[in-house]
């Protein structure tokens, strides 16, 4: 845990329990003027007195981390490092003090920066004249969802008591899963299931009709995605009200960003159905975080066991807390979750030396990366390709990559870990966020020049990297 951030975090759980500093140090067993050092960063919190703040004050340890200072302090330098907004040269730990000194001053600078870039956007938009003779309109719905489950912590504990209710009412097991949601969707809502081939599916995999309440599924699907769509119709119909005010207090800024907060926690559901809580944790932890052996034992597919593993974060009971990503062949991110103070660009590519890119170059089988961040943060990450396969022989295949991954300090506890010198400085492969918030001058894979240097061009000079920079300018 950083100190810097520590000592706001420590200030700020002690107004919201509405103590003073003397109050709160007779209960730590301190004196005041020590607490009064730590709060303005002066003094380090030793382990015992965070074990004593989590026993005395009954707050899960995570909640004390930096991962949120750590991610809106990302974002900030994301904001200032734009060519386009004329500001001094702001260091890290500037961003840093700001966000622990004011941190809803610098999500608004963040939202600000975002309403920005979508203005500029929609101008720069506005000058295209599209076939149809119409002017398109650029948005964000995705990122405002985005930043949703981002907010959430990747965690919504009123789904994931609607899953539970809906297991135990209707005696869910998992030998019996496919049955047991059958059963459910027709004896409480008369919805029927049926299975059609791809051409009378129009090219979906999934169609609800609520003229003649049928569920339409295509034949298609594997095992574990069928069982996936039945338990997401369940939370549309079952969890609605929990979705609802989720979604209400949310206070979305469109139609679209609501509609896809609303399939997104359709689809939690879903994953808190075929993965309860207790019982995935449990066998997790078992099985030291082996996706492949977690996906056979709670019949879903290799995406869905790694993507519920980054939503294990109930307080006092959460997992090993990972980040999640899953991109396809041409780099394109279509989802991703932050966690463990791991950050993603929020507007431009990811780094091509992270290990979800190189796992193309290995179709099938699991690579492994100790990945150190241009601010020293270090993360052990695993990736592996998934190949969607065709409905039939002319079909297009898609390829796509997921990646799963947490601090370097967590990774003794993945199985993915063993075999490795994980303190040998040779297995660190350094890595960006993305070229253009990147300083790496020496990174044969550049595409871009980062954004907050400027360009130098020398023709007699040919460097490791495509694009020369002045760090200093």
């Amino acid at each position: 845990m950083r100190r810097t951030l520590l000592g706001s975090k420590l200030r700020r759980l002690r107004q919201e329990r509405r103590l003073t500093q003397k109050q709160m140090s007779e209960r730590l067993g301190i004196s005041a003027s020590y607490l009064n050092l730590i709060e303005h960063d002066e003094r380090p919190v030793t382990v015992s007195l965070l074990l004593k703040l989590g026993q005395v004050f009954d707050v899960d340890l995570h909640e004390l981390s930096d991962d949120p200072e750590q991610r809106l302090a990302a974002a900030l330098r994301e904001v200032f490092a734009d060519s386009e907004i004329k500001s001094a040269d702001i260091g890290t730990d500037e961003l840093r003090r700001l966000v622990a000194a004011a941190p809803g001053a610098a999500r608004a600078v963040v939202d600000l920066y975002r309403a920005w870039r979508v203005a500029r956007e929609d101008a720069q938009a506005l000058q295209i004249d599209l076939p149809s003779g119409r002017k398109r309109r650029v948005a964000l719905p995705t990122e405002e969802a985005r930043d949703f489950f981002e907010a959430h912590a990747n965690y919504f504990p009123a789904i994931e008591a609607a899953a539970e209710a809906l297991i135990k009412d209707a005696s869910l097991t998992r030998d019996e899963l496919a049955r047991g949601l059958g059963e459910r969707m027709a004896q409480r809502h008369s919805v029927t299931v049926a299975m059609l081939a791809p051409e009378d599916m129009g090219g979906a995999l999934r169609r609800f009709d609520p003229t003649v309440h049928t569920l339409h599924l295509s034949e298609t699907l594997p095992r574990a995605s069928r069982h996936f769509h039945l338990a997401y119709q369940l939370g549309l119909i079952e969890a609605k009200d929990a979705i609802d005010e989720t979604i209400r207090a949310a206070a979305l800024s469109s139609p679209e960003s609501d509609m896809l907060c609303r399939i997104g926690l359709a689809n939690y559901f879903a994953g808190a159905v075929l993965m309860p809580y207790a019982a995935f944790l449990g066998a997790a932890r078992e099985a030291r975080y082996d996706v492949d052996l977690l996906m056979h034992r709670f019949d879903v597919s290799f995406e869905q066991a790694a993507h519920r593993l980054s939503t294990l974060r109930k307080p006092g009971d959460s997992g090993v807390p990972f980040f999640f990503v899953r991109t396809d062949i041409a780099g394109n991110i279509s989802k991703r979750f932050s966690a463990a103070g791991f950050h993603f660009s929020r507007f431009g590519g990811s780094c091509a030396r992270f290990i979800v890119h190189e796992a193309f170059a290995t179709p099938g089988l699991i690579r492994r990366q100790i990945a150190r961040l241009p601010d020293g943060a270090t993360f052990f990450a695993i990736a592996r390709t998934l190949d969607r396969s065709a409905s039939r022989f002319h079909a297009p295949v898609s390829h796509l990559a997921v990646g799963l991954g947490c601090d370097m300090a967590r990774a003794p506890q993945l199985v993915y870990a063993d075999g490795l010198d994980l303190a040998s400085p040779g297995a660190v492969t350094e890595i960006g966020i993305g070229c253009r918030l990147c300083e790496r001058s020496d990174c044969r894979q550049r595409a871009f020049p980062p954004l907050q240097h400027r360009l130098v061009v020398d023709a007699t000079v040919k460097g490791a990297s495509a694009y020369a920079f002045d760090p200093r300018r």
